[in-house]
């Protein structure tokens, strides 16, 4: 398990939400709660990308710190690795 830093704030009754040491990975909630949510499969996804484009995924840096940031907590990315199962669907042909 990975442990990264999240930073939320509240601008305009949304709340954003960022990994600060996870760059490009943002994302944004009605609720903290919501946002948290959104920014969890935001990270899930932006690992899974960096990992089937063969990039290393950042090393977690629990210093870094967003001094604009109403809370900071961490965000934990649990990997599994193991074999992905494809299906494809067609569509019969007239």
């Amino acid at each position: 398990m990975l442990v990264y830093k999240s930073a939320y704030k509240w601008e305009e009754s949304v709340c954003l939400g960022e990994v600060l040491d996870f760059p490009g990975t943002v994302s944004c909630g009605n609720t903290l709660d919501e946002a948290r949510a959104n920014l969890a499969g935001a990270l899930q996804d932006m690992a899974e990308t960096n990992l089937l484009c063969g990039e290393p995924l950042p090393i977690p840096d629990s210093s870094r710190c967003d001094p604009l940031a109403e809370l900071e907590e961490p965000i934990y990315l649990l990997l599994q690795v193991g074999q992905h199962l494809v299906q494809h669907v067609t569509a019969p042909t007239p």
